[in-house]
């Protein structure tokens, strides 16, 4: 086989791996199956009637598409999503290092990640804080039934 031949072969591969990969990337955004216990958007049953739950009325609805993927375990819109939250002002209770994870808000017109975020506490989350001021205040995420 030819130089040539291997590398159109090899840009071949390449590029049909992409196009699997992106198509499995939109197929699992695009589910509607929520996971036990998976928090739903305002009145909107999730995995079974009796589990739905309702946001507090504070967090904008780009939060609330932030805390849906995060139970579904992705696809993230940014690299930084779920890196570990440090707490280093320690505005949020201690815990032990790895216990919160940071999460992107995403903020309409903004050119960058913007100041909002979502900060998971435990694995699987059991706690999320909300702040729309880059980490100087939070408002804890209590759904209600």
């Amino acid at each position: 086989m030819s130089v040539g031949a291997a590398m159109s072969r090899w840009i071949k591969l390449t590029v049909l791996l992409i196009a699997a990969v992106a198509a499995f990337n939109w197929w699992s955004s695009h589910q509607q199956v929520a996971p036990a216990g998976a928090i739903a958007v305002e009145g909107a049953p999730a995995s079974g009637a009796s589990k739905s739950l309702r946001y507090p009325t504070f967090l904008p609805p780009e939060a609330i598409e932030t805390l849906q993927t995060i139970e579904r375990g992705g696809p993230f819109a940014y690299d930084r999503d779920g890196v570990v939250f440090q707490n280093r002002e320690r505005r949020l209770p201690e815990r032990p290092r790895g216990y919160y994870h940071e999460y992107t808000v995403v903020t309409p017109g903004a050119s960058n990640r913007g100041a909002r975020r979502i900060i998971a506490g435990g694995a699987p989350p059991e706690v999320y804080y909300y702040t729309d001021d880059h980490y100087r205040t939070f408002r804890r995420v209590e759904p209600q039934r």
